[in-house]
C-alpha cells in the first residue's frame, strides 16, 4: 500500500481500478495475454523499438541539417536509451514472464526508469526523466498507432489517473464512467478541477508523480476531502473507506430531503442558491439538487469539445436546451472566457508566456468581434420569453464594459434589421474578478444591472498566485485578510447601489465560508450543483445575526490561517457531519 498527498479539489470518496493516461491521452490498460500471444506481442515491442530509432535518426539528421550538429545531438540521449539492450530485454521479459501486453510492458518498465531518473540528486540528471517520458510516448505511439483513448467506451466505474487532462478531454468527462480523478498537475480552481467538482467526481490534484507511480488495473482510493490517493490499499484500509463511502451516501440522502425546501435562515432571511454549469445536461442536475436557477453558465465547452469554431445555431441550441430544462427560473449566461488555460493557447504558433495575464476572456472577445457577436446574437435570441441575463467576464475598466455593451448593441441592431425577435431590455452584468474592478466597483455598478464576484480569479490576481500551479497551491486561499476586505467592500457597495450581487467562484460552494459571506451581506450564492444541498443545510441551521458576528470576528484576524481555523470551528459547531 502506498499513500500520496495532494490538493483536495473535489470532495468525496472513489474506490475503483485505475485507468492511466499518458501525456498524449493514451490509455495503458492492464492486459494479460495467453502463452500463444507472447511471440506476437514481443514482435510488436521489437518493431516499436526499431521504428522509434528510425524516426529519431531522421529527426536528428533533419535538425542537424537545418540548425547544426549541436542541435541535432539533442536526440542522441533518446537514441542511446533505446539502443540499450537491457531496456529492450526487460520489456521483452515482462511480456514473456509476466504475461503483459506489449503496451503495458512498456508502460511498467518505463515508469520504473522515470522513477530512477527522478530520484537522482543531481538536478540536471533528475530533469532527464522528461526525456524518458518522451521515449515512452514514442514507443507507445508505435505500438498503439493512433488508438487514442475514448473514455466514453468505458463500461464500468474507474479512477482516471493522468499527468494533466486536456480541456477537450475534461469537457467529455460527464459522458463517461469516471468516478474519481488523480492528477500530477492542477490546483483547486484549475479548469479541470472546476469541471470535476461540478460533476460531483471526487478528485485530488497536484500529486506530482501519480501518473508514473501507478499502473492501469491497480486498485486505487481517491479521498477528495482529505487530498489523499491510496494505491493498492490493504484490507483494513479498504474496509475503512468503504464504510466512509457508505456514510457519505447516507449524508447525501439526508441532504436530498432538502431539495424542495427554501434556503432560509432560522430568523427568516431568504437566500438565493443558484447553480454553476458548463454543460446543458447539468441544468437538470441543478433542479434535482434544489437550486433556484443558474447563476453562471460557462459557455466555453462549445469550443473545448470541437476542433472547429461553433456557429450561431450551435450556440443557440445549447442555450435553448438549458432554458427549456430550467423552466421559468433565471439563467445567467456568461460570455466566452477563452484564453488562459483554455482553447486559445493550443492554437497559437507562439503561446503567451503568462496567459493568465494575457489575451483572455473579454479581452479576447473584444479583439475577435465576429466570434463575440456570434455568441451575443445567440444569447439575445434565446432570451425572448425567458428569464435570461448576460454577464461579461474579467471586466477591468469602464472602457471594457462600454465596449462590450456596444458589441451587444450592435448585435441587437443586426437582429432587428433581420426581424428576429429578442429581449430588448435584457439585464446586463459583469463578473468582478480583478482588483481593478473591485477598487472601481462604485463606478461600475452605475452601468450594470447586477454583478457576480468571481473569486477564483479575484484571489489569484489579488495574491499574485497562479491558481493552476500546484507548487504555490498553499498560497491560494480565500481566507487571506486582503481578500476578505475586498469582498466586504464589493458586497457593501453593490447593496448600497441596489445592484444585484452574487458570488459564483468555488468559494460559494465551500461550507467553511458560508457564515462569513452571509454575515458580509451576500444574499445570492452560485455554486456547483453538487454543493447546493450542503450549503442549504448550513443556511437553514443558522441565523443572520450569528453569521454577522462570525464575519465581524473573522475580519479582525491578521493571517489567513487564523481566519481559516476560526471559520472551520464555527462551521463544525453547526454541521459536524460535513467534516
Amino acid at each position: 500500500m502506498e499513500i500520496k498527498k495532494g490538493i483536495a479539489v473535489s470532495p468525496g470518496v472513489a474506490i475503483a481500478d485505475a485507468v492511466v493516461l499518458d501525456a498524449e491521452d493514451y490509455r495503458i490498460p492492464y492486459k494479460s495475454i495467453e502463452s500463444d500471444q507472447v511471440e506476437a506481442e514481443q514482435e510488436r515491442v521489437e518493431r516499436a523499438f526499431d521504428t522509434s530509432l528510425e524516426e529519431l535518426g531522421m529527426l536528428r539528421d533533419q535538425m542537424a541539417e537545418k540548425f547544426g550538429q549541436d542541435t541535432g545531438a539533442i536526440f542522441d540521449f533518446h537514441m542511446s536509451v533505446l539502443k540499450h539492450g537491457r531496456l529492450r530485454q526487460q520489456i521483452l521479459d515482462a511480456v514473456a514472464q509476466k504475461g503483459h501486453s506489449a503496451a503495458y510492458a512498456v508502460s511498467v518498465v518505463m515508469q520504473s526508469y522515470q522513477k530512477r531518473w527522478r530520484s537522482m540528486k543531481d538536478q540536471f540528471f533528475a530533469e532527464r526523466y522528461r526525456d524518458v517520458q518522451d521515449i515512452e510516448n514514442r514507443l507507445l505511439r508505435n505500438i498503439l498507432g493512433e488508438q487514442r483513448e475514448d473514455l466514453a467506451r468505458l463500461t464500468e466505474p474507474v479512477v482516471l489517473v493522468a499527468h494533466d487532462l486536456s480541456p477537450s478531454l475534461t469537457a467529455n468527462l460527464n459522458q463517461t464512467e469516471v468516478c474519481g480523478v488523480a492528477m500530477d498537475f492542477g490546483g483547486l480552481t484549475s479548469h479541470t478541477a472546476i469541471v470535476v467538482r461540478s460533476l460531483g467526481i471526487p478528485a485530488v490534484m497536484g500529486l506530482k508523480d501519480i501518473s508514473i507511480s501507478i499502473a492501469g488495473g491497480n486498485s486505487i482510493i481517491v479521498d477528495g476531502t482529505k487530498g489523499l490517493v491510496i494505491i493498492d490499499p490493504d484490507k483494513a484500509t479498504l474496509r475503512e473507506y468503504q464504510a466512509e463511502e457508505a456514510r457519505l451516501k447516507v449524508f447525501a440522502d439526508v441532504l436530498v430531503e432538502l431539495r424542495d425546501k427554501p434556503a432560509v435562515t432560522k430568523d427568516h432571511v431568504t437566500i438565493q442558491l443558484l447553480g454553476n454549469i458548463e454543460f446543458p445536461p447539468e441544468a437538470k442536475t441543478c433542479i434535482e439538487k434544489g437550486a433556484t436557477g443558474i447563476g453562471l453558465y460557462r459557455t466555453e465547452f462549445l469550443y473545448l469539445k470541437s476542433e472547429t469554431e461553433p456557429q450561431e445555431e450551435e450556440h443557440y441550441r445549447a442555450y435553448r436546451e438549458v432554458v427549456e430544462a430550467i423552466g421559468d427560473r433565471p439563467v445567467t449566461i456568461r460570455t466566452l472566457d477563452l484564453g488562459a488555460d483554455k482553447y486559445t493557447q493550443s492554437r497559437q504558433v507562439e503561446p503567451e508566456r503568462n496567459p493568465f495575464l494575457g489575451l483572455r476572456s473579454i479581452r479576447y472577445c473584444l479583439q475577435n468581434l465576429p466570434l463575440f457577436k456570434t455568441q451575443l446574437r445567440a444569447i439575445l435570441r434565446v432570451s425572448k420569453g425567458a428569464d435570461v441575463q448576460v454577464m461579461f467576464p474579467l471586466i477591468m475598466s469602464l472602457m471594457e464594459l462600454r465596449q462590450a455593451k456596444m458589441a451587444l448593441g450592435d448585435a441587437m441592431e443586426d437582429l432587428e434589421e433581420e426581424g428576429i425577435p429578442f429581449q430588448r431590455d435584457i439585464r446586463v452584468g459583469i463578473m468582478v474578478e480583478t482588483p481593478a474592478a473591485a477598487l472601481q466597483i462604485k463606478e461600475l455598478t452605475r452601468e450594470v444591472d447586477f454583478i457576480s464576484i468571481g473569486t477564483n480569479d479575484l484571489i489569484q490576481y489579488t495574491l499574485a498566485v497562479d491558481r493552476s500551479n500546484e507548487r504555490v497551491a498553499p498560497l491560494f486561499t480565500a481566507s487571506h485578510p486582503s481578500v476578505l476586505k475586498l469582498l466586504r467592500d464589493i458586497i457593501r457597495t453593490a447593496t448600497r447601489a441596489n445592484v444585484g450581487c452574487s458570488l459564483c467562484g468555488e468559494m460559494a460552494g465551500e461550507p467553511v465560508y458560508t457564515l462569513l459571506l452571509l454575515g458580509m451581506g451576500l444574499r445570492s450564492f452560485s455554486m456547483a450543483p453538487a454543493d447546493v444541498p450542503e450549503i442549504k443545510k448550513l443556511i437553514r441551521s443558522t441565523t443572520l445575526a450569528h453569521a454577522e458576528r462570525v464575519a465581524k470576528r473573522a475580519l479582525t484576524f491578521d493571517t489567513d490561517r487564523q481566519v481559516a481555523n476560526y471559520l472551520r470551528d464555527e462551521t463544525r459547531k453547526l454541521m459536524p457531519e460535513a467534516f
